[in-house]
Order: C-alpha cells, then sequence, then structure tokens
C-alpha cells in the first residue's frame, strides 16, 4: 500500500517540479512568459525618453510593446503603439538603424 502511494506521489510531484524548474530557467533567461505592458501612455512624453525597446509579438504575447526608459528617473513607461506620435517615433529608429548599418557596411 506504501508503495503505491510513493509511486502515485511521485507521478504527480515529478511533472510539477520539472515545470516549475523549466519556467524559472525561461525567466533566467530573459525570456517573458507574458506580455509586460497592462497599460500604455498615449500622450506624447517624447522628450523625456532616453532609450526605446520594441518587443514584436510573440507566442506569450499577442502584441507588439513598445517599452520606453525615462531620461531622469530610468522608470519603464509602456507605451501605445497605435499612437501616431509613437509611429513616428518607431520610423524613426527604425531608418537610423538602417541608416547606421548602410555606414557600417560602406566603412568596411
Amino acid at each position: 500500500m506504501t508503495i503505491g502511494r510513493v509511486l502515485v506521489a511521485s507521478i504527480v510531484v515529478l511533472p510539477a517540479f520539472l515545470a516549475i524548474s523549466e519556467g524559472m530557467s525561461l525567466r533566467s533567461l530573459g525570456v517573458e512568459l507574458h506580455c509586460r505592458c497592462i497599460q500604455t501612455e498615449s500622450k506624447p512624453i517624447l522628450r523625456h525618453i532616453e532609450k526605446v525597446e520594441r518587443t514584436p509579438a510573440n507566442s506569450h504575447c499577442d502584441k507588439t510593446e513598445i517599452i520606453a526608459t525615462l531620461k531622469n528617473t530610468c522608470q519603464q513607461v509602456c507605451l501605445d503603439p497605435k499612437a501616431p506620435w509613437v509611429k513616428l517615433l518607431i520610423k524613426r529608429i527604425l531608418s537610423n538603424k538602417r541608416r547606421l548599418t548602410d555606414q557600417e557596411r560602406c566603412a568596411s
């Protein structure tokens, strides 16, 4: 009777530990398992932004997320990707990256 209980307990507990440790290892690698942005800012805050990070939609979050880090406070703010000023900002950033890539290619 006790061997049966131990066997059942190990069958239930082992997969739970494996699932938990797998989730922890993904987080430690910087993989988010859900959307980071709950609320987004649509008002223009361009002059306060230090850097911008764009995370495309993926299997864990079906939305593109735009996260800005503010200059003075280093606070991270989610931006509304549908706001006109955010679209313009992303377009400008992508354009600058392409220019830098072309310049690096030509400099070689």
